[in-house]
C-alpha cells in the first residue's frame, strides 16, 4: 500500500467509514499477529490477543489523532496487550508454582515440558525451511521468550518489525535514547541466550594431542 492510499485509507476510517476500516484491519492483521506471537510465543494466545488488539482499535478508532501514523499506533495498542498478557502469565506461573511446591515440596515442576509445548507451537511448518533452519528459529524463539518484556519488545519492533527508533518510542512511550540503550543490552542478553542453546562447537583435538593425551 503506498503512502498516498495509507493517508486516503485513514482519513476514510477516521471519517468513519466502515468498509475502509475493515480493509484497514485486513491489512494490519498479519503484522499484528506477528507482534503478538513473537511477544507471546504460542500461536494460540497470540490469535486471542491479535482480536483483542483488533476489537480495541476498532473501539478507539476515532481517538487517533496523527501523533503518529496509524500502523504504529495499531502495533502500539497490540504490544501494550501482549505484554499485558505476558504479566498476568507471570502471575499465575508464580501462583501455579507456590502451590506446587506447597503440594509437592519433593517435586519437580512441569516447566519443561510447557517449554517443550511453547518450541512445538512456534515451529513454522513451511517445508522449503531445513531442519537446521527449523531448529535455530526455535532456539532463536525461546531465547526470544526467556528475556523480560523490556527487552523482548524493542527486539521485536526493531529487528522483526524493523520499525526506526522514533516509531519504537512511540510504541513503548518512552524516550528514544531509552530505546538505543535497551537495544543495545537486549541483543547482548539475546545473543547470551542463543550461546546457552547453541554453544559454539569445541576445537577439534591436535593429532599431537590425540597422541600424547
Amino acid at each position: 500500500m503506498t503512502l498516498d492510499n495509507e493517508q486516503q485509507l485513514v482519513k476514510a476510517v477516521v471519517k468513519g467509514d466502515q468498509h475502509a476500516l475493515g480493509r484497514l484491519l485486513e491489512l494490519m492483521q498479519p503484522r499484528l499477529f506477528n507482534v503478538c506471537l513473537r511477544m507471546l510465543g504460542n500461536r494460540d494466545d497470540a490469535a486471542e490477543v491479535t482480536q483483542e488488539a483488533m476489537l480495541k482499535i476498532i473501539e478507539h478508532v476515532h481517538d487517533f489523532r496523527h501523533q503518529a501514523n496509524i500502523a504504529t499506533w495499531m502495533i502500539r495498542i497490540a504490544m501494550n496487550l501482549s505484554i499485558s498478557q505476558l504479566r498476568k502469565r507471570k502471575v499465575r506461573l508464580a501462583t501455579s508454582l507456590e502451590y506446587s511446591q506447597s503440594a509437592h515440596p519433593t517435586g519437580h515442576d512441569d516447566q519443561s515440558a510447557t517449554l517443550r509445548q511453547q518450541i512445538e507451537d512456534r515451529r513454522e511448518q513451511d517445508p522449503s525451511e531445513s531442519v537446521q533452519q527449523k531448529e535455530m528459529l526455535a532456539h532463536l524463539q525461546t531465547a526470544l521468550t526467556s528475556l523480560d518484556e523490556e527487552f523482548r519488545s524493542v527486539l521485536v519492533l526493531r529487528d522483526i518489525e524493523e520499525m526506526d527508533y522514533q516509531q519504537i518510542a512511540t510504541v513503548l512511550d518512552v524516550p528514544m535514547g531509552t530505546v538505543k540503550s535497551r537495544l543495545f543490552r537486549a541483543r547482548l542478553a539475546l545473543r547470551h541466550e542463543m550461546l546457552k542453546l547453541c554453544p559454539p562447537p569445541k576445537p577439534a583435538a591436535s593429532a599431537r594431542e590425540v597422541t600424547h593425551g
